[in-house]
């Protein structure tokens, strides 16, 4: 890959790194950096969370485009690592499953392959997910990949659960190095398709199953949500996902409206109004609200 920062990876990485050498990294470009959007956003959770602030200190953005980096800088300023892809303008809105969403989703696992290969272990989370409490304690103790679902089914070893890999933990390994190489070579044989979709497609294979012997582990909705599986109680979530939801303005109404539920939850906590609490609809990205000039939805 090729950067433009001056400073090296590894040298965020190491001053990023838990004691386990683990690392969060995240992935920014311009569209999603403009003041009052998803990124603003995403840092809030960050401070309102319970335990997440001093996740801050592991936190990498990875940039996309130089608006992006240069945004980054000003906002959260002692983690920005700016990745430059030649040939390729990922500064504007990827609209879903366009040729550019789909240059930028596969960048973004050939980076992440990269990781592993330095020794780093990883959170991956996209921005449009709310982190309301730390996960790290919710993760299984041993699991080479594991992620998050649009539809949980219960069995967190049930290769049938509908994965979402915009959470997922990767364990530094032989193993999770293989795999990336395989999951990133894999896009050729499923043209036109994004990284979630083909590791749906691959997450059967032998290679995986028995030759790498690979533990993928599927995690609760009812701790890592989102708007997919909606799930209305206040007391368990960790993190919540804009997932099932399309339009950028749509994402930003109901994600604030999610941090505005999560501090009236958090000032009522221990009274009996707290724990009558539940989460609005997000009636935006569920289409409830019909468009207008006021809401630009």
């Amino acid at each position: 890959y090729e950067s433009k920062d001056v400073r090296s990876l590894e040298d965020i990485m190491r001053e990023a790194a838990t004691e386990e050498k683990t690392v969060i990294i995240t992935f920014l470009n311009r569209a999603w950096a403009e003041p009052n959007s998803i990124f603003d956003l995403f840092i809030e959770s960050f401070h309102v969370g319970q335990g997440t602030k001093r996740l801050l200190r592991h936190l990498v953005v990875i940039c996309l485009d130089e608006k992006a980096y240069s945004r980054c800088l000003k906002v959260y300023p002692h983690r920005c690592y700016f990745l430059k892809t030649a040939g390729v303008d990922f500064s504007g809105q990827k609209n879903y499953m366009t040729q550019d969403y789909l240059k930028m989703m596969w960048r973004r696992i050939e980076f992440l392959g990269s990781l592993l290969k330095l020794g780093y272990s990883f959170i991956s989370t996209d921005m449009d997910i709310m982190w309301l409490r730390d996960p790290f304690p919710r993760l299984f103790s041993k699991g080479d990949f594991q992620v998050s679902c649009d539809s949980y089914n219960g069995n967190s070893m049930d290769k049938r659960n509908l994965v979402n890999t915009g959470f997922y933990f990767v364990q530094a390994n032989q193993r999770t190095v293989k795999f990336y190489n395989y999951w990133y070579s894999s896009r050729s044989r499923f043209g036109g398709k994004k990284d979630q979709d083909v590791f749906n497609k691959i997450k059967h294979d032998r290679y995986i199953t028995k030759k790498l012997g690979l533990t993928i582990r599927f995690l609760d909705t009812v701790y890592f949500r989102g708007f997919c599986q909606m799930r209305r109680e206040m007391s368990k979530v960790i993190t919540m996902h804009a997932n099932c939801c399309f339009g950028l303005q749509n994402k930003i109404f109901d994600l604030r409206q999610v941090l505005e539920d999560w501090n009236a939850y958090i000032s009522a906590a221990g009274t009996v109004d707290g724990r009558k609490m539940r989460w609005r609809s997000p009636d935006h990205c569920w289409g409830r609200v019909k468009k207008t000039k006021k809401t630009r939805v």
